[in-house]
This record gives C-alpha cells, sequence and structure tokens, in this order.
C-alpha cells in the first residue's frame, strides 16, 4: 500500500470548512491578485458592514424578545399576581437550556478566539448567530447581563471566519479579529473610539500599536459605528446633568473613589469564577450542582433572578434605565444604593454561572454609578462640611462606572474612552483618569492578572491553554537554568569581557570577586551601553579616555540583583522576572546568596515550556509514560 505524504494525506482527509463560497472567494482574489495591504483593507470593510449590521439586528432581538416576555406575555399573566414576573427569567433560562441541549456549545468566547488566533488553528466551530440568538434570549428575559459582550463576539466571529476562508497568515488573522472585536464594540455602544483601543488594548496586545493595524481596526470600527448610527440611532447612551469640578480640592475624593472601585471589581470577578465553580459542582456544599445536567442550570438561575425581581426589580436586565436614573440624579436612598450594589453583584455572578449569555461591561458599569452615587452620599453624611465643594452624585456615579469596569476586564484606556463617548462631556475627564488609574493599579497590585498569559507572552508562550499553563507552576527553576554560565571577574575590563562574551556568543555573565561569590550580573547591553558612552566622549580628552577604556565590570554590572533558588516553581521565577523586565536571573542556593548554581535565562524557559508541552502531548500515545515523568524529565 502506497502512503502519501504528510500533506497530501490532510488534503484527503480534510473536509472544506466552508464549501463553494469559500472557493469561490478565494479564486476571486488570487484571480485579481491585488496587494495584501488591498486586501485587508476591503477586509476591513467587510467586517465593518457585517458587524454593524450584525449588532444592529441582535439589538433589535433583544427589544423584539423583551417586548414579547415583559408586555405581551406579562399582560397575560399578570393578572394572577405580582409573583408572575419570576416566570420570565424562568421561561428564559428554559429556552437558553434548550438551546444549550440541543446545540451543546455556544462556540468559543473572545478568549478563546484571541488563543485560536495566537495558536493557528480553531478547534471549536464558530456558532455566531446560535450565540447571538442565546443571548437575545437571556437578555430579553431579564438575566443580568450586558449586550457588549455578544457585541463584541460577533464582530471577533465574523473576521475570524473570513480570515479562514481567505486562509491568511496568522498576523492578519489576528488582526481582522482584532478588526471584527473594535467593530463590535463600537457598533454596540456607539463608541468607535473606544471599539478601536479595546482592540489594541485587549485584543492585538500593547505591541501592536503599529500604523497599519490601527488603519484596519479604525475602519472596522467607522463602518460599523456608522452602520449602527444609521441603525439604532446616533444618541449617547446615557445623558449628564452640567458638571463642573467645584475644587482642585475635590480630586482626592476621586482617588478614594478608585480605592473603593478596585475592591468591588475584585469581588465581581471572583464571584462570578466562583459562581461559575459552584454550578461546576467543585465548591464543598454545592457538589449536586454538578450532576444536574447543563442545560438545567439556566432554569436554576432563571428562577434565581426571578425571585430577586420580586423585591428588587432594577436588577432585571442590562439595567440602563436604572444607571440613566442614577446620572440624572433621581433620588435613590442610601440603603437602597448599597443594596443594588450587593444584589447585583450576586445576581450577575448567578447569571454568568448558570450558564445565560451575555457581558459583563453593563453590570460593571451598574455597579460602578451604585458605587459611585453611593460613596458621594456617604461623604456628605460624614463630613458635611465638604460637600460645598464637591459635584453632585451623578459625577461620581460617571466616575464609578469607568472605574470599575476598567479594573474588571483590565483595560483602562477603553474604559476611559468608552464613557467619555457614551456621556461625550469633557469635564469628567480630569477626575475619571484619575479614579480609573488608581483602580487598575490596585488591583494589580492585590490579584495580579496571572489568567492573562501575560508573562507566558513575554517569553512567546501565548498560545498555550490554561491548562497547559500550568505546567509552568510544575516545573522548577533547576530543570531550565544553565548549570554551568559564564563567570566573570570582576576586575576584568569592559573591553576584555565584550571580547570574551562575543567570541562565546553569551549574552549574559554573572560577575565574580576574588572569592568566587557572585557580585553582580552583566549582559551585552550593559556593555554596548558603556561601548556608545565611550564613542561619545570628547576625541581631545584622550586622558578620560584612557581611564574609561580601563573601566572595570564591577563599574557597569547590576548590583542589585534579583535571585532565583533551584528548588521554586519556575512560574515564581518569571514573575519576578516580569516585575523589573529582566532576561536573566542567577540561581544562587537557598542559604548563601553569593553561592552561584547557575543561570536563568528567558529563552531557555521557554524551551523547557515547550519541551514539557510536547512531552505531555505524547503521553496519549507512550502509556506508560506518567505526566509527572514528562513534566520533570530532561
Amino acid at each position: 500500500m502506497t502512503l502519501l505524504p504528510p500533506t497530501e494525506l490532510r488534503k484527503v482527509t480534510e473536509k472544506p470548512t466552508f464549501g463553494f463560497p469559500s472557493f469561490r472567494l478565494t479564486y476571486l482574489v488570487n484571480r485579481f491578485q491585488p496587494s495584501p495591504e488591498t486586501v485587508v483593507l476591503l477586509l476591513a470593510l467587510l467586517i465593518g458592514s457585517g458587524s454593524g449590521m450584525g449588532v444592529v439586528t441582535f439589538h433589535y432581538l433583544i427589544g423584539l424578545i423583551h417586548h414579547l416576555m415583559l408586555e405581551n406575555l406579562m399582560s397575560v399573566i399578570g393578572v394572577w399576581g405580582a409573583w408572575t414576573l419570576a416566570c420570565v427569567p424562568i421561561l428564559g433560562g428554559l429556552i437558553v437550556g434548550l438551546m444549550r441541549w440541543r446545540t451543546q456549545d455556544f462556540g468559543p468566547g473572545l478568549s478563546s478566539l484571541i488563543a485560536a488566533s495566537q495558536k493557528g488553528e480553531i478547534k471549536r466551530q464558530l456558532r455566531p448567530v446560535t450565540k447571538m440568538l442565546a443571548a437575545a434570549v437571556s437578555l430579553g428575559s431579564g438575566a443580568s447581563l450586558g449586550p457588549e459582550g455578544p457585541s463584541v463576539e460577533i464582530g471577533a466571529n465574523f473576521g475570524m471566519l473570513l480570515s479562514v476562508v481567505l486562509q491568511v497568515s496568522q498576523e492578519r488573522q489576528r488582526l481582522l479579529l482584532g478588526a471584527g472585536a473594535a467593530a463590535g464594540l463600537a457598533a454596540g455602544f456607539n463608541a468607535p473610539i473606544a471599539g478601536v483601543f479595546f482592540a489594541l488594548e485587549v485584543v492585538l496586545g500593547a505591541t501592536s500599536f503599529a500604523t497599519s493595524a490601527v488603519s484596519v481596526v479604525l475602519l472596522a470600527a467607522v463602518v460599523a459605528a456608522l452602520i449602527a448610527h444609521i441603525g439604532l440611532g446616533g444618541q449617547p447612551a446615557f445623558a449628564l446633568p452640567v458638571y463642573q469640578v467645584r475644587s482642585p480640592l475635590e480630586l482626592p475624593l476621586y482617588l478614594g473613589l478608585g480605592l473603593w472601585a478596585s475592591l468591588v471589581s475584585l469581588t465581581y470577578t471572583q464571584l462570578i469564577r466562583l459562581a461559575k465553580a459552584c454550578f461546576a459542582g467543585k465548591v464543598p456544599g454545592f457538589s449536586i450542582l454538578g450532576k444536574i445536567p447543563l442545560p438545567i442550570h439556566p432554569i436554576i438561575g432563571g428562577l434565581i433572578v426571578g425571585v430577586t425581581a420580586l423585591y428588587l426589580p432594577q436588577i432585571l436586565g442590562i439595567g440602563y434605565e436604572t444607571v440613566e436614573a442614577m446620572l440624572q440624579d433621581v433620588e435613590f436612598s442610601l440603603q437602597l444604593l448599597i443594596l443594588l450594589l450587593l444584589v447585583k453583584l450576586a445576581i450577575t455572578a448567578i447569571s454568568v454561572g448558570s450558564g445565560f449569555v451575555g457581558g459583563v461591561f453593563a453590570p460593571a458599569m451598574f455597579l460602578g454609578a451604585s458605587l459611585g452615587s453611593a460613596y458621594a452620599k456617604i461623604l456628605a453624611n460624614v463630613a458635611p462640611a465638604i460637600s460645598g465643594f464637591m459635584a453632585a452624585p451623578p459625577a461620581y456615579a460617571t466616575v464609578g462606572m469607568a472605574a470599575v469596569l476598567a479594573a474588571s476586564v483590565r483595560a483602562p484606556l477603553t474604559a476611559i474612552l468608552l464613557l467619555f463617548e457614551l456621556t461625550r462631556d469633557y469635564r469628567i475627564v480630569l477626575p475619571l483618569m484619575a479614579a480609573v488609574g488608581l483602580s487598575v493599579w490596585l488591583v494589580e497590585r492585590i490579584k495580579p492578572n496571572s489568567n492573562s498569559n501575560s508573562n507566558l507572552q513575554q517569553i512567546g508562550l501565548s498560545e498555550l491553554k490554561d491548562e497547559q499553563a500550568e505546567i509552568l507552576q510544575q516545573i522548577l527553576v533547576q530543570e531550565a537554568m544553565h548549570p554551568c554560565p559564564k563567570k566573570l571577574p570582576a576586575t576584568m575590563t569592559v573591553i576584555e569581557a565584550a571580547l570574551e562574551m562575543t567570541r562565546d556568543r553569551t549574552r549574559s555573565a554573572l560577575v565574580v570577586n576574588e572569592l568566587g561569590q557572585l557580585v553582580g550580573i552583566l549582559s551585552l547591553e550593559d556593555i554596548n551601553r558603556t561601548l556608545s558612552a565611550w564613542q561619545n566622549y570628547p576625541d581631545s580628552s584622550t586622558a578620560n579616555q584612557g581611564n574609561l577604556s580601563n573601566q572595570t565590570l564591577i563599574d557597569i554590572c547590576t548590583t542589585d540583583i534579583l535571585y532565583a533558588h533551584q528548588d521554586e516553581p519556575l512560574s515564581e521565577a518569571l514573575d519576578r522576572m516580569s516585575l523589573r523586565g529582566l532576561h536573566q536571573l542567577p540561581v544562587v542556593a537557598s542559604d548563601d546568596p553569593e553561592q552561584i548554581l547557575g543561570l536563568l535565562e528567558r529563552e531557555q524557559i521557554a524551551l523547557t515550556c515547550n519541551v514539557a508541552v510536547t512531552r505531555k502531548a505524547i503521553c496519549h500515545y507512550l502509556p506508560s509514560v506518567t505526566t509527572t515523568d514528562v513534566v520533570t524529565s530532561h
């Protein structure tokens, strides 16, 4: 039997992903052979228009289901009593549960799409229409979620679909995904600037602020926002009363609001994780929920939401009406604001954990508005003397919205620009930036965003899944370190060190004293920086140049050293390196920091992790090899 080469075998066994339309579109592109830049710009126009129309359709679907359930249905069953309001979220949960039972999967979320674009393959089928319908039912029936998450995913799915159809490169696939996400957010909130920054800040990453990337994302966002403007209207989402900063002394008050916003956002994100774990049966006392079929979970969530809405109907649905009332300075008692804050936290977590489909932006803004209004009222009650120097509660509600949102999604620029575009009031920007900056900084200090794989991205491992990233915590430093690093005496001149390191092609070296003890660490960057300084020195001062040429390593090396220990997890050492932007760490004995055991470098960490991932993957084909052997063996 003749064996086909792997590439030919793949051509035979793989089925076409999208059939005739995909072939026809690819044929047209190959036929006219436009430049790559032209193709990407045309695709950006297509993504923007498709995303805009998809988001407009989505919003009309939400309105239609809301009208059918909360108006038509309630007009029929409402005569039985006020308790019938609880039937609406239960019915929504039943419909979402049936959809989940029928389809099993609503398709990948935005984080999964980003990971797929980085890895170059999609393992889950794209289901943008199914997810859009499930989200419309969830939001229209009163689930405590928002429309922005599905809106972003509508655009992201459209961008990913086109990239797969045209079989573009991995880099352009990620660019089209970012353009789709920007278009979705721009259309969903009628905020094109925030949509662009969301794509650049969250989807593409901080390193992708290139002119070509910005132009494509800008074009998609503008087209989507234009279509949304035509289909949904161009008015801002919220209207603010007249606002002004009454005194420079008011700025510290907004910083205090940023402090509280960081605590609320941490509680918000942790409650969502806890609710997901509870419904998965991973929390003691809730294991029974893990035994209940997944399609039943939305019904349970709908029941909880419905019963709560009988006593506090403001928590139902997206909640923009309640937020608008807070921004218009409608009187809310302090007790009601605090109650809304606490109950919205719990109900949003339950909505997400039980399987309803929606976004977390709108609930975060609801929480921020409640927090800001309550904060202003508490300050006025505790210190009446400063009330004359304070703006009205709506100003604090607006700043609170941005601060909680920014800290929850770790996207400060997006939050600032989004609130600016939603309110269209420049006077709020200065306190907005102060509170957002402090809240995000505090959240990063209290709970670094380990789930974003930001440290892994820095060493080229951003494509790892969460379960694969756990390998990094299982490997010890001794598995990745160089046991015999380059050592140079502290008395060696810079010229001698440069010659020796270039000869040995070594990026880093450890500087030791006459006893062989570690006193510093040296890199080629240190040497190049010193050599550049010599070149810029005045030629006439030959005496001083001679002194510089006799400069020793102890004068230029880094003596303020961070260490790693051979028996600590590799993830901890990587966190320490990322904190200071280091490329290497000396490995020393735990009881003697001057005793050198090795050198840990970023490149070697990446290689070690990739090797461990590969070994773990082949466990399926080598049953005799255990997972422990895979992770720890050399």
